[in-house]
């Protein structure tokens, strides 16, 4: 458990109730401003996990996790989930320059983009592919990080945990708004907005957010004089709100992004270290892709039950062509389009929120039950020119359809006892057909073939969990829990590479304290944590476009998870978590056969860290001074199952911001990784063609700018 409370200290004085509770904070929303609730000075508000079937105040529930609240992530002008889990112990953001591959990896688990370890929810609708998982984060209420496996709840794709993302609601009662800026070096420019307005006053609300982004590339290109891998992007969501009574709600959100970014900025690993953020290539190339996003909520509260309806549709597409040989040697142009259309349906039903069903004087039952459905098709027509000499060039291709579809019926519940000792079990069953048709040409290796393949998987998933109230400030816990994902098919060009993998398993075993001290001025947690999984799917690179799923045999992490947030004064904040983990391959052959028992799983640094302070000073005259420090520690990782080229040694990540700001207006400057720390978060095998055997990318050097906002 962590929490994120940085800007509590600022807007404390300034905007009455803009803290409420987490859990009225969709309804402090729709209050006039004079009349929001004010948490007093000398507390930290209560965190409620915003994800429904797991929604319960953070410090009581079974599990580790962390909240990023809106206000967090607004003030501090947090733009990317990966950001926003700064502060999520054990977590690591696999992310390439061009924005549709982010790979979230949670305890030492991850995978391909086609089949997460760590699935992202957009309010409450599962990203199935990690193409679409990260957007611009635009008109946040809340972002959890849950860490271990929901398998029970969540079913597929959760072995490592889950990200879920919460829009902030529309007001159906007062008209408002906000606009931003942000300026600047490498030619950044953002704009953004949001307004909100009671289309018939308390019934039905209209809110619409949207903006427009771009930057210049952070790598420089030797060979054309230009950056590489500059940004742009248009975003937008708009939501009605409908409750015409009490007991109804019906939510629409329409969310979408259509970006342009530049080629990816790989390059020889052992250059970039002896020359940081550079590239020499023969051909620029570009990544576009767009998204849209449809979702229908609807939720209704009856004397004996809770129903929620949750309708997903997701469509996204993207195109990219590369200088895949990543050199000034004219060898490899890649072009590839990729294109996914998803449905999901889910009705859950529950016990009353707050009101559990009482089956006597000391005992209560809270329970939840649910069904899940989901379809999708995916598309992928790639092809590789390879020119070693006069034309004709020599092609490597594929095309692939996949049609995957699956069914999960799920139920809990968690028996109380004298108001202190809960204990909770969980079941799922999930049934998934999966059927793929792939056409591959290889003229490197005379091999052209095309085959149908189908399978199917089931798993039964199951939880437990005991905790204990040891006082009203004092909870421990213990959980075991399950987690799986799904076997399917490769669609890579190699007729070498296995064309099937098959579904990973993972237990999970973990012992916590959360609580609270120092007159609620203090929350703290502690989680320790040991996974055991079998079959891992671990994501291999056949080059560093034809990525590929194989079983890497059984593998285990182990390790502790710490949180705290302390408010020394009301105009002090100090905040901060760390994360130790060790996570090995047991046995297994992978990667041309190399033998990687007791190595490291990739990514997977040795420790992460976060610290931060905040201060701020009422200067008079209903104006506010504040400033912020943030600072980031990442342990050493490697970049492949092998361990190989020395992999990336522990770096340091400091950001800073400096502002003033009164109830309508706020101007602040800001710089991030102030000190221009050079590292290779990504790096893939790439031999023969790169010198060192690897290509990476580096990280974002040194940013900094201005940021203006209005609000009304």
């Amino acid at each position: 458990m962590s929490t994120l409370l940085p800007y509590s200290r600022i807007t404390r004085p300034l905007v009455p109730g803009l803290l409420a509770l987490a859990s009225t904070l969709a309804s402090a929303q729709q209050q006039p401003a004079a009349a929001q609730p004010e948490p007093k000075v000398d507390e930290l508000p209560e965190m409620i996990i915003s994800e429904p079937k797991l929604g319960r105040d953070l410090l009581k529930a079974p599990l580790s996790a962390t909240v990023a609240t809106g206000d967090v992530i607004e003030q501090n002008a947090i733009r990317t989930v990966k950001d926003a889990a700064t502060y999520s112990p054990n977590t690591f953001f696999t992310e390439f320059s061009a924005r549709k591959l982010s790979n979230p990896r949670v305890r030492g688990i991850g995978s391909s983009p086609a089949n997460p370890g760590v699935t992202t929810y957009l309010d409450g609708v599962p990203q199935l592919n990690t193409n679409s998982a990260s957007l611009d984060l635009l008109d946040i209420d809340q972002i959890d990080f849950v860490r271990g496996p929901q398998g029970a709840l969540f079913g597929r794709n959760t072995v490592g945990g889950l990200v879920n993302i919460t829009s902030r609601k529309p007001s159906l009662e007062t008209f408002g708004g906000q606009f931003e800026s942000t300026f600047g070096n490498y030619n950044l420019y953002d704009f953004r907005g949001r307004i909100t307005t009671p289309l018939i006053q308390d019934q039905l609300g209209f809110s619409f957010a949207g903006g427009y982004n771009e930057r210049d590339g952070y790598t420089n290109d030797t060979v054309s004089g230009t950056d590489i891998d500059n940004r742009s992007a248009y975003f937008g969501k708009a939501q009605f709100l409908w409750q015409p009574s009490d007991e109804l709600e019906v939510r629409f959100i329409l969310a979408g992004e259509t970006s342009n970014d530049g080629d990816y900025s790989l390059h020889d690993l052992g250059q970039l270290r002896r020359n940081n953020r550079t590239s020499s290539r023969s051909f620029l190339g570009s990544v576009q892709r767009d998204v849209l996003m449809p979702t229908l909520q609807i939720t209704y509260h009856a004397d004996a039950f809770d129903f929620t309806s949750t309708t997903g549709y997701v469509y996204w597409r993207t195109e990219d062509i590369t200088d895949l040989d990543y050199s000034a040697a004219p060898i490899i142009i890649r072009q590839n389009e990729e294109d996914m259309h998803s449905f999901t349906q889910e009705f859950r039903f529950a016990s009353p929120a707050e009101r559990p069903v009482e089956l006597g004087s000391q005992v209560k039952l809270a329970w939840q039950a649910g069904l899940f459905f989901f379809h999708s098709e995916y598309n992928q027509d790639a092809a590789s020119a390879f020119s070693f000499g006069p034309p004709p060039a020599l092609i490597r291709a594929t095309v692939a359809d996949m049609e995957d579809y699956g069914i999960g019926i799920y139920g809990q519940t968690t028996w109380t006892f004298f108001d202190r000792l809960h204990i909770t079990g969980g079941l799922r069953y999930d049934h998934e057909n999966k059927e793929a048709d792939v056409f591959v040409r290889n003229d490197l290796a005379a091999f052209a073939a095309r085959t149908t393949s189908s399978g199917s998987f089931d798993q039964v998933t199951p939880q437990a969990a005991i905790s204990f109230d040891v006082n009203d400030d004092l909870t421990a816990y213990f959980t075991f829990a399950g987690g799986y994902k799904a076997g399917g098919f490769n669609t890579v060009s190699l007729p070498t590479l296995p064309a099937f993998y098959d579904q990973e398993k993972s237990w999970n075993y973990e012992l916590g304290l959360k609580g609270r001290g120092l007159d609620n001025k203090l929350t703290y947690s502690a989680a320790f944590f040991y996974t055991d999984w079998q079959d891992l799917q671990l994501n291999s690179a056949a080059s560093p476009a034809d990525y590929y799923i194989v079983n890497a045999g059984d593998a285990d992490s182990k390790g502790i998870e710490l949180a705290a947030n302390y408010d020394v004064s009301k105009n002090w904040s100090l905040f901060g978590s760390a994360g130790w983990q060790n996570a090995k391959f047991h046995g297994g052959s992978v990667d041309g056969g190399a033998n990687v028992a007791g190595n490291k799983i990739p990514y997977t640094p040795d420790y992460t860290a976060a610290v931060g302070t905040q201060v701020n000073f009422d200067v008079g005259g209903g104006y506010n001074l504040y400033a912020r420090a943030d600072v980031q520690f990442m342990g050493a990782f490697d970049y492949d199952s092998v361990n190989g080229a020395g992999g990336q040694d522990a770096y340091t990540l400091a950001n800073f911001r400096l502002g003033v700001r009164n109830k309508t207006w706020f101007i602040e400057g800001f710089v991030n990784n102030a000190f221009d720390t050079e590292y290779a978060p990504i790096a893939i095998p790439f031999p023969g063609l790169a010198p060192s055997g690897y290509v990476a990318e580096n990280g974002a050097p040194a940013t900094f700018g201005v940021r203006v906002g209005v609000k009304f």
